[in-house]
């Protein structure tokens, strides 16, 4: 890409972006790490060869984007200890909750955007939504596309607040997936099978159903309906679940997410 670019951060999201980075031949040199916390040090330069320091310094003034992969409520004092060494880089976020408007106060740059990728991103297959404040560019865009597409798929908002319904749906949305996986592999072996082998059933259905949407033009109901014969054993398992409200239940647990990312950016976003 022909330019330099420091994260701030060195955990799980960073170091998925900085790996879909190395894939491309974006050389180690070009790439500069802020991890306060020695073992995350370790690991980054174990990994991909690269030098990461403690805390921010003159070395910053010549990074072209700024990603910003720290929690929520470390933010603000991040941005405080980088300002003093960079006004001129693009600022890419993937924090939860924390809006532009805040970043921007505490960066003095109108040149922010905001994303919410999720963990699949570890392994080049991950979804990450992202919304531009007006001063970003296109060609500022469109690098950032570039750099996020190499964890995964990409879509742009028009809308900030959108990113909350992102975070519930997508950014959340694997552990989901997880808790629905924990809960087949316990039925799975109380009904005699081996753990590990409800485990491989589970994941192994997750992907596969994952796979046939994705492939299909038809909406969820109808491929839902395609394995679900009336008195059948799929029909007894969506029975009793609509029986129990899983589906409300489940959108209630989605919009507890929703509320929770606009509670972090009213929480960690003040000024």
């Amino acid at each position: 890409m022909g330019k330099r670019i420091a994260f701030i951060g060195g955990g799980n999201m960073a170091s998925a972006i900085i790996g879909g980075l190395i894939r491309q031949r974006i050389p180690a040199a070009d790439i500069d790490v802020v991890e306060p916390w020695d073992e995350a040090r370790t690991r980054l330069a174990a990994d991909f060869g690269l030098q990461p320091r403690a805390e921010a310094g003159d070395f910053l003034a010549a990074a072209d984007l700024i990603v910003w992969a720290v929690k929520p409520q470390t933010f603000k004092d991040a941005a405080a200890a980088v300002r003093a060494h960079n006004h001129t880089a693009l600022h890419l976020s993937v924090a939860a909750g924390i809006t532009s408007a805040s970043i921007a106060q505490w960066l003095g740059s109108e040149r922010i955007i905001r994303t919410m990728p999720n963990t699949p991103a570890l392994i080049g297959k991950g979804i990450t939504a992202l919304f531009a404040r007006p001063a970003v560019t296109a060609e500022d865009k469109t690098w950032a596309d570039q750099v996020i597409a190499t964890t995964g798929a990409t879509v742009w908002l028009t809308a900030e607040e959108q990113l909350d319904a992102v975070t519930a749906i997508s950014g959340s949305g694997p552990a989901y997936m997880f808790y629905f996986m924990e809960a087949m592999t316990e039925a799975g072996a109380r009904m005699g099978l081996a753990r590990e082998q409800a485990y491989q059933l589970a994941v192994a259905t997750f992907i596969g159903a994952g796979e046939l949407a994705r492939a299909s033009t038809e909406p969820p109901e109808s491929l839902r309906a395609k394995v679900t014969s009336k008195g059948g054993t799929t029909y007894a398992a969506i029975t009793s679940m609509d029986e129990s409200g899983i589906k409300d239940l489940f959108a209630k647990a989605l919009f507890a997410a929703h509320h929770r990312a606009g509670e972090l950016g009213a929480e960690f976003g003040k000024a």
